[in-house]
């Protein structure tokens, strides 16, 4: 067993997850990609070599083979992202492992070959490891935390946060995905998130809910972000779909949502209890508990390790 590879009592569950990832009834995360990736690749290129490729000119265009190696623990995410930097140089990509697999190799592991124009490989290399590292590196720590969550018997959703690299979001995200856990929302436009300077700035949590509302529609969930119980009960009168329960302690948090719950059980109206920061890896678990519905976490994205990759031209015979 390698330094990093994961506890014994990690495996059953890791072996259930990937069985059902490879399932091949179940749809691929690259499908969910939008034809706009493409043209964020080309931006990224185009960061690299704005001018001349003075290194290029030195390898020529002699067709060759480069073997990718995975030399520490990671989840293999960001595939489609690194298919297409190679895809845009005439490059082709034949991969040995499938995304999604939870890799620890004893020294490294040759997981892909990548072939093409000399030229053209090392013109793509940075760019596509530093895509596959940090998206892998996002994936093995939603993946740690999913796996907490299946072997602790949590039933809430455990989300990421809007706390993304500008420009690469789309690429994080999707890592999340991969890892087993939920992306939250997007962007600004694909929910409402009323935090303390809205209400602040609007002069109640009643009046932004309300001016919130005229103009998303039904369409969007509207969430606030709430410092008590007094707050999370306007939001709920007010119409919030989701009430977030913010930087409170686990203890006070359990008991603030159990409170929140059963005050309003009665009513018949419907929301949710999200719990956010200063969420950990090591703490999460002290958050679980069966009235929140959702636990979000920075540290999903944010101070997140690389996987080390490693693409090597191969020498010939």
């Amino acid at each position: 067993m390698g330094p990093s590879t994961p506890p014994p009592s990690c495996y059953s569950t890791r072996l259930q997850f990937q069985s059902l990832l490879f399932s091949p009834h179940m749809s691929h995360h690259s499908h969910l990609l939008p034809i706009n990736f493409k043209a964020l690749i080309t931006d990224y290129l185009h960061e690299d070599v704005p001018s001349f490729d003075y290194g290029g000119y030195v390898v020529g265009e002699e067709e060759k083979e480069a073997t990718l190696y995975c030399k520490s623990e990671g989840v293999v995410a960001g595939v489609p992202f690194f298919d297409e930097v190679f895809r845009q140089l005439d490059c082709k990509v034949d991969w040995s492992v499938q995304e999604g697999e939870w890799l620890n190799p004893e020294g490294k592991q040759a997981i892909a070959k990548v072939t093409g124009k000399a030229r053209q490989i090392l013109l793509g290399e940075r760019t596509a490891l530093n895509i596959l590292s940090r998206c892998s590196g996002i994936a093995l720590k939603a993946r740690k935390v999913h796996t907490l969550q299946i072997e602790r018997g949590f039933k809430g959703v455990i989300a990421a946060t809007r706390k993304t690299t500008p420009g690469f979001r789309l690429v994080e995200k999707y890592g999340v995905l991969v890892g087993g856990l939920d992306t939250h929302r997007m962007d600004l436009s694909s929910m409402v998130m009323l935090k303390d300077n809205h209400i602040w700035s609007s002069g109640s949590i009643t009046k932004a809910v309300q001016q919130a509302r005229s103009v998303c529609g039904f369409a969007l969930k509207i969430e606030v972000e709430c410092q008590s119980e007094e707050e999370a009960d306007e939001a709920i009168a007010a119409g919030a779909d989701v009430v977030m329960l913010d930087n409170f302690t686990s203890s006070g948090l359990q008991v603030a949502a159990k409170s929140i719950k059963q005050r309003w059980a009665d009513k018949g109206v419907s929301f949710l209890i999200e719990s956010s920061g200063g969420i950990t890896y090591e703490t999460c678990t002290n958050y679980f508990c069966d009235d929140i519905d959702i636990l979000s976490m920075s540290t999903i994205t944010q101070g997140v390790g690389h996987v080390d990759f490693s693409l090597k031209i191969n020498k010939a015979a």
